[in-house]
């Protein structure tokens, strides 16, 4: 859609400056937008209910005292400038859901969805006084909010992720230019390790591919076709041929060629990881293990020509499919979210080989005699990345030669829990919702609570008096049926608030009124009852802050 375009002040004046509209004149012009009250309260209740679907869970409690947990960070670019260079030195940090919201809900933010073994760093050190932490206990105060220069947990893990760069490549992620979808790798160690520190990746950067690589293909197609190099990738190509790859939607590229199709898996681990933990190799294409995907370098090809000399009995994967067949757009969702798969037709499903994979007995299933990583074929040679079946942690060999290679990855062993805040509550359950969470009318009769006793009956007070005005001022429009205009309550609350104007009417009035009595414009005002008084300052405060000054 048409972004609406917006008019530079030039383009907004009239043609003539002696054509302007004054301001006091524009208050009889009528307004297009209009609405009436029940219609602005019934689009404020739509707005904070679209908000409560955009952010369902409660952010008033901050997971920090909760020590470290795999759950959904937020890095600040505000008050964490990434540097220009990756290699300038940089402290990252990390924030929880709430925090994002509630201390840094008007900055640039970057989601880097679950890290696990994390503690917020908000409110710490690793983040400006100037930002402190408005959810914790100021242990300086005793009092909530105002958390700032607090140690920083000293586990925490960083990665590239919290510069806004992610993949391989070390691209810094745009929303608005990224296509296709990133898969996060299970991560079996950090940056400093060797590993990738669950990062997010393409999927052509997996294969060895430019991320760009089929926005190039389109630009030049007569170029792909010369170079017509196929290489075998665990039963699949890495290059393609030009003249079969299908157009993506625009919106959306569709996977490079070896890379599975995102039904046949349920989780990946990256090159990076397997590289830094080469024991892993042994799995790749036995049960609950996808054939191996290789980065495409000259180790594939050493590694497609020994598979060629050598028949594979063990290893044997999937028959490299048609590539016409192979490059589809990519659905923007994680291959974890993928349900019901029986429920599809049977012609819109991916058709698998009929070739069996390595069958092995799963070692938690019955004794054997042999341990089970002594069944396991060679481990392939190449820089390659694991596709995990949903039943992938149930072939793993635990043996006492094994298992200490699986201890150091609780992820490996069982399914992770990620920490998820409390939901907030609807409109109908408002007593029991956190605090933020609430109606505008709410979270103001909650902020008036707060107040000192003596302000708040003074300003409830003036409330009530200037209630009864404008009920006065809206009662005809309410008898008619007429819709009030913006114009009609500025100028109403204007003429309250004793701009030049509406003074100027007053005095003439009281002029009419008094017998040509004085008035002092400045200092005193005509109420609707003929008194002349001073303005409360409150009331003032009210009115100023309606029109918004």
């Amino acid at each position: 859609m048409e972004a609406p375009k917006s008019l530079t002040a030039q383009e907004a004046l009239p043609e003539s400056r002696n054509n302007e509209v004054k301001p006091a004149e524009s208050f009889s012009q009528p307004s297009n937008e209009s609405q009436t009250a029940s219609e602005f309260i019934d689009s404020q209740l739509q707005l904070e209910a679209d908000a409560r679907e955009a952010l369902p869970y409660a952010f008033d409690t901050c997971t920090q005292p909760l020590g470290p947990l795999r759950q959904n960070l937020f890095s600040c670019l505000t008050c964490s400038p990434p540097p220009a260079s990756p290699s300038d030195p940089y402290t990252p940090a990390g924030v929880c859901y709430s925090c994002s919201i509630s201390c840094h809900g008007e900055h640039e933010l970057v989601e880097l969805f679950n890290k696990r073994n994390f503690v917020c760093d908000c409110g710490t050190r690793r983040l400006p006084s100037t930002s402190p932490c408005s959810l914790r206990i100021n242990l300086a105060t005793g009092r909530k909010g105002g958390a700032h220069s607090e140690e920083p947990a000293k586990d925490n893990k960083y990665n590239q992720n919290f510069r806004n760069r992610f993949c391989g490549c070390g691209r810094v992620y745009d929303a608005h230019k990224e296509k296709g979808t990133m898969y996060q790798c299970l991560g079996l160690g950090t940056a400093e390790e060797g590993c990738c520190g669950e990062d997010w990746w393409h999927p052509s950067c997996v294969v060895g591919l430019n991320p760009d690589w089929y926005d190039s293909h389109k630009k030049n197609p007569e170029k792909a076709a010369e170079d017509p190099e196929v290489v075998t990738n665990g039963g699949a190509s890495v290059a393609e041929d030009p003249s079969t790859a299908e157009d993506g939607d625009g919106d959306d590229s569709p996977p490079p060629p070896g890379f599975p199709h995102e039904d046949d898996f349920d989780q990946f681990i990256c090159w990076k990881c397997v590289d830094a933990n080469p024991w892993i190799k042994r799995y790749a294409g036995t049960a609950g293990f996808l054939p191996p995907v290789f980065k495409c370098d000259n180790s594939v090809l050493t590694y497609m020509k020994e598979s060629e000399s050598t028949p594979n009995t063990t290893t044997a994967g999937p028959s490299a499919p048609s590539l016409s067949s192979e490059i589809k757009p990519s659905a923007k969702r994680k291959a974890s979210d993928d349900e019901a798969e029986s429920d599809l037709p049977p012609s819109s499903k991916r058709t698998k080989s009929t070739t069996p994979l390595l069958t092995t007995t799963s070692p938690s299933s019955s004794p054997q005699t042999t341990p089970h990583h002594e069944c396991l074929p060679a481990a392939p040679t190449g820089t390659l990345s694991l596709f995990l079946k949903e039943d992938f942690r149930q072939n793993f060999c635990r043996c006492p030669e094994c298992f200490p290679n699986l201890a150091p990855h609780p992820q490996l062993l069982e399914v992770e829990e990620s920490y998820e805040p409390p939901l907030s509550e609807s409109g109908d359950d408002a007593g029991t919702r956190s605090a933020g969470t609430g109606s505008l009318l709410e979270r103001g009769e909650a902020a008036l609570s707060n107040v000192d006793r003596v302000r708040a009956i003074e300003g409830v007070m003036v409330y009530n008096h200037l209630k009864d005005k404008v009920k006065t001022f809206l009662q005809p429009f309410a008898e008619s049926g007429q819709a009030v205009g913006a114009e009609d309550i500025k100028a109403y609350f204007e003429k309250l608030r004793g701009d030049a104007e509406a003074i100027k009417a007053a005095g003439g009035a009281a002029l009419g009124s008094d017998g040509g009595g004085g008035l002092d414009e400045g200092d005193n005002r005509r109420e609707q009852g003929g008194e002349l008084k001073h303005r409360n300052p409150v009331e003032a405060n009210i009115i100023d802050t309606f029109l918004g000054y």
